[in-house]
């Protein structure tokens, strides 16, 4: 997966993290991953809350609590941007 994105050749969301982990937010075994794709091809990350988290069988995430974690993973305004705005723009040529 990260030497697919890498080369351009896929996109990911990072979405749902709690459905990876029985932990709770800041869902910690996650970080590994989300470090994982950012370092390899930010450039090929989009970003989704998930809701309305159907069959969710964790409690019941807060969706801006998921954003934290975004901006938490990115630790970069610009690329939480990219993420956010411009990749979908080109992904979704809007």
């Amino acid at each position: 997966l990260l030497r697919l994105i890498a080369a351009g050749r896929g996109w990911v969301k990072l979405t749902g993290p709690y459905r990876l982990t029985r932990d709770a937010l800041p869902y910690p075994e996650t970080t590994p991953l989300a470090e994982a794709l950012l370092q390899a091809a930010p450039e090929r990350l989009i970003w989704g809350s998930d809701w309305p988290h159907v069959m969710c069988k964790t409690p019941m995430p807060n969706d801006g609590q998921l954003l934290d974690l975004l901006f938490r993973w990115t630790g970069d305004t610009d690329v939480t941007r990219r993420i956010l705005v411009d990749n979908p723009n080109d992904l979704y040529d809007f």
